[in-house]
């Protein structure tokens, strides 16, 4: 025969009637005739084509071979690909490699959906016993079921099942590759095999990494390759190890899942009496409260309560806290308390006092100096070293991009040295491609952050590789070869680093990807390298999210949105990669949320946010037990600045001990102490810099200034979410034209 017949419904009267398990055995309850014969090559120069394959022929793809005609023995309509037609099948990867070859075949997009449909109608219905919560495959937009089982020949046995029809289509695939397979074959199929399987028309680009729909081969591909792992470990004996610390949130309540967690949630409920005696006191002496998303959970708690009867409250990223300390001043308050670190209060300090408010005093909310490693890894010499690099280009023009979390003073000596704007990790991405776009032969130097630094590097690699009509998508002047040319020309600190999320590294992302691969994964740009490329690849398959506090925040709430909108019980699965600190304002959202639908007709829907905590950073106190110390869980963990709990000795907090530094009682003492006993508090009060800079500037007015810049950029952002398109605007060229005393055409044309 000039080709081989090898038609899918030959063989897919069922995939799964090859288990000595009543569970996959596929007596129906409607018998349907003996299925045809299979066409099998005895003959081929291709070893891995003698098998029976269920996949329709490729237009113009002939085979060598002779055609032999077998049926099934088995009459009861369990004919099969069974134990001992596998060890003739082609090998996983040769199937794998079949389907993409047939649906590389199929041109026009209507085609690939038939075909989908055509596999659904094939692929039997999961019974209803298997349909439950924990058989569920996290990130579908329709519902889809995984049973996994391990059979006695050491083999892989899939069932699967969604309530749409295209998604059973992905699933009947996946499962005709998988089924049968060994644990090794499961766990060597990575996602970007799949990228070649896009149906076009489901999803907004041919990628296959857009649609939520489209990403299905993905998610139910790590769905399979968790219960592989775990049914293999359970096979050898081997533990599996403990879980992450959780907080599981639904409508009826909060439940907290190790020590950890417990000590998070203690707060999340916080004291009547407190959040009344803090309003009154906001209330009476017009005090306005900004603070981090990383604050001491009591804090938190506390501040988010109040919030509800003090409107001048706001908790957020760094970028927010000025602009709203300028709010409450507009609206009449008199004072405002910063719960931060130090940087943040004089950013607070500097930006009142521009916007004309010089006489609204600001507090901090220590005696003591209130650091942070990233700004202190930007105040070393090495860092002004790192930009005497940048300075002494003589041949082309440089730009600094330095983190917003750095002091006011860095902001001011380094923007005399070279040309300086801010971001934050919400728009550093897009600043950098505004600034290559700008100014031919550009260099930009980043810092201090190194991880992000890295990471940013990483992403333009990564951009490298993908078509210039996707990179349009990430910056309209950019594509594969300005992307190319401008990673030479990028250069980023080698010795700063943010000592909380130091501690996402391969302790922790080797536990995620065990435990963890199928839930949806955020991560801040600040991560370690393989944190971050985890957290991407979750990203392009819809089930991940890095950026800023602001972006996880919101990534968490459109996806429980979309739960809820969909109606039906679900339980959705965050790993928090970030500060500990940010589960307060994660928990309110959530609650708010949830609360938001009738109860008459609510699904049941739960949120669990996993911290994953090193085993290194914990703490041990006088009731734990010596030689425990392989098992964190069994450790009392206490989120604080005292003694460094939650703190590794190898570097990286669990919560960090600065933001820490801000308590209740401290508080509550800034609050009654004014406005008349200001003396008391002296040394909690943000002073101005009435330093200057070597040009004989002052240091607050410099520093403003690549500050305004970034705002400058912001409000010319078409959209504030991490790696988005944007407008063009002209503030970075203008500022480099004007330092380098360049012509105003500098700009690139």
């Amino acid at each position: 025969m000039d080709s081989a017949a090898l038609s899918f419904g030959a063989v897919s009267s069922s995939f799964f009637c090859n288990s000595r398990n009543p569970k996959f055995s596929c007596v129906s309850s409607n018998p349907k005739p003996a299925s045809p014969p299979i066409v099998r090559c005895s003959q081929s120069e291709n070893p891995h084509l003698n098998s029976w394959y269920p996949l329709k022929p490729i237009s113009g793809t002939a085979f060598s071979c002779t055609a032999v005609t077998s049926h099934h023995t088995n009459t009861s309509g369990s004919g099969n690909l069974t134990a001992s037609t596998a060890a003739a099948a082609a090998t996983t990867r040769a199937k794998l490699q079949l389907l993409i070859q047939e649906f590389q075949s199929l041109t026009v997009p209507l085609d690939r959906v038939k075909r989908l449909l055509h596999y659904a109608e094939l692929l039997r219905p999961l019974g209803d016993s298997l349909k439950s919560n924990d058989s569920r495959v996290p990130g579908c937009t329709a519902q889809v079921w995984l049973h996994v089982e391990l059979d006695d020949n050491n083999k892989l046995r899939f069932l699967a099942d969604s309530d749409s029809e295209i998604t059973k289509g992905f699933c009947a695939c996946l499962v005709w590759v998988l089924d049968g397979a060994t644990p090794e074959e499961v766990l060597a199929v990575k996602t970007e095999d799949l990228a070649a399987l896009s149906v076009v028309g489901l999803n907004r680009k041919a990628s296959g990494y857009s649609s939520s729909r489209a990403n299905t081969w993905h998610n139910v591909l790590m769905s399979m390759q968790k219960r592989t792992k775990a049914l293999v470990a359970e096979r050898e004996g081997r533990p599996r190890g403990e879980p992450f610390p959780s907080l599981i949130v639904s409508a009826e309540g909060i439940q907290a899942k190790g020590s950890y967690a417990e000590a998070q949630a203690r707060f999340l409920l916080p004291d009547e009496v407190k959040i009344q005696e803090l309003v009154n006191f906001l209330e009476e002496k017009k005090i306005g409260v900004v603070a981090h998303f990383y604050m001491d959970p009591e804090v938190q708690g506390v501040l988010t309560a109040a919030q509800k009867l003090w409107p001048h409250i706001h908790i957020s990223d760094s970028l927010v806290m000025a602009d709203s300390a300028v709010k409450m001043a507009k609206a009449g308050c008199k004072f405002i308390t910063v719960l931060g670190v130090d940087f943040m209060s004089e950013n607070v300090r500097a930006i009142l006092d521009q916007a004309g408010f010089p006489e609204v005093g600001v507090y901090r909310m220590s005696d003591e100096r209130i650091g942070c490693s990233l700004a202190d890894a930007a105040a070393s010499p090495a860092y002004m070293d790192y930009l005497a690099a940048a300075a002494a280009s003589v041949s082309s023009p440089s730009l600094h991009v330095v983190y917003i979390n750095t002091s006011l003073e860095t902001k001011a000596y380094t923007h005399e040295v070279v040309p300086t704007i801010t971001c934050t990790s919400s728009n550093v991405v897009q600043t950098i491609l505004q600034a290559f776009s700008e100014v031919p032969d550009l260099n930009v130097w980043y810092g201090p952050d190194t991880y992000m630094g890295a990471n940013i590097m990483e992403l333009f690699r990564q951009m490298t590789a993908m078509s210039d009509e996707e990179i349009a998508e990430i910056h309209p002047k950019h594509n594969r070869n300005s992307i190319k040319s401008l990673i030479p020309r990028l250069h980023y600190f080698q010795d700063g680093t943010c000592i909380v999320h130091h501690l996402f590294g391969h302790e922790v992302v080797g536990k995620i990807n065990e435990m963890y691969c199928d839930a949806f994964l955020t991560a801040h740009f600040e991560v370690p390298g393989e944190m971050f490329s985890l957290a991407m690849e979750a990203k392009r398959r819809g089930m991940g999210v890095v950026g800023s506090t602001q972006n996880i925040l919101d990534f968490i709430k459109e996806r429980l949105q979309e739960a809820l909108d969909r109606n039906v019980d679900d339980h959705l699965q965050f790993v928090l990669g970030t500060e500990s600190g940010m589960v307060t304002s994660i928990v309110a959202a959530v609650r708010k949320l949830l609360g938001s639908v009738k109860s008459h007709d609510r699904a049941k829907v739960s949120v669990e946010i996993v911290f994953p905590v090193s085993s290194e950073s914990i703490t041990t106190t006088p009731s734990s037990s010596p030689g425990e110390a392989g098992d964190f869980l069994k450790f009392p963990v206490i989120p604080g600045v005292a003694s460094g709990e939650g703190c590794s000795l190898h570097g990286g907090c669990a919560s960090c001990p600065y933001m820490k530094m801000n308590s209740l009682e401290s508080l509550l003492k800034v609050c009654r102490s004014l406005p008349h006993d200001k003396e008391n508090i002296s040394a909690y009060e943000a002073g101005r810099f009435s330093l200057q800079t070597p040009n004989g500037k002052l240091i607050a007015d410099v520093g403003c200034e690549p500050i305004l810049h970034m705002r400058h950029f912001q409000v010319h952002v078409a959209n504030s979410t991490s790696i988005l398109r944007f407008d063009n605007f002209q503030v970075i060229n203008n500022a480099i034209c004007a330092f380098y005393r360049l012509p105003s055409n500098c700009q690139r044309s």
